[in-house]
């Protein structure tokens, strides 16, 4: 494959991962193994940290355009963004300590839990609930922006969909709202991930620049995509992530 072609199907797949990441996250895991394929020439810390201004750059536009529809509860996310931002530093910095193997285990069967309570749960984030966001909730976020944080500088796959559920299981929010929370603490783990890639050179701007623009133009699909067809639309696509997430994991693992 030419580079020209390489960056043709690199753009597709980006396209196509910014829109499934805009709903309800884990684009990562369509985009990701697509650089990796078509760029074998480049090490893996190059590709996560192109792979990263690439997914920053949809998830800022998306989060712009979820701002103006959905409401906000800023009291709750500011915390859990820096929460996310300062793990996600320290996930980067221990990636070598922890067992990948093990981490693997531990997300294949939570994606196993996660999938089936949200299809038993068949009201689950269909409606949006005004919590009292007092200390206890601020500290709940705090307490999974961290953990979510964590996650996804040492590992990764996945960490928008756990958000997403975690906002509709512990906050009460519908899919619709929690989409778009999730996207704002992904800011946080994203950027933090790049404070490392960046100085160290392992981006590729041109490559970048290209991947990121389509990966705004599926994000900004996917975003109309949830606020046209709402919650309902969002959790039948998160159930089918999962799906996929589960099939894919199970077959690296078990295969």
């Amino acid at each position: 494959m030419n580079f020209e072609h390489a960056l043709v199907a690199i753009g597709f797949f980006a396209f196509c991962g910014g829109l499934i990441d805009a709903a309800v996250g884990g684009g990562g895991l369509v985009q990701l193994p697509a650089l990796l394929h078509a760029l074998p020439q480049y090490s893996l810390a190059t590709i996560f940290g192109t792979n990263k201004l690439a997914v920053l750059a949809g998830n800022a536009s998306s989060i712009f355009t979820y701002i103006k529809r959905i409401k906000i509860v800023w009291k709750l996310m500011l915390p859990t963004m820096i929460s996310a931002f300062v793990f996600a530093f320290f996930g980067a910095i221990s990636v070598s300590l922890v067992p990948k193997e093990l981490m693997e285990y531990i997300v294949f069967f939570i994606l196993i839990v996660m999938a089936i309570y949200t299809f038993a749960k068949k009201d689950l984030g269909r409606v949006h609930s005004h919590i009292q966001c007092g200390k206890k909730e601020v500290l709940l976020g705090i307490f999974f922006g961290g953990l979510i944080g964590f996650y996804d500088g040492v590992f990764g796959p996945g960490s928008g969909s756990f958000l997403l559920f975690i906002f509709v299981k512990y906050f009460g929010f519908d899919f619709l709202n929690a989409s778009a929370s999730a996207k704002l603490v992904n800011l946080g783990t994203f950027s933090a991930a790049l404070m490392f890639f960046i100085p160290s050179g392992n981006v590729l701007w041109t490559i970048g620049g290209v991947v990121g623009a389509c990966n705004i133009a599926g994000s900004l699909t996917g975003v109309f995509l949830a606020l046209r067809y709402g919650s309902g639309f969002i959790r039948i696509f998160f159930l089918i992530l999962l799906l996929f997430l589960i099939g894919r994991m199970g077959v690296s693992i078990f295969l």
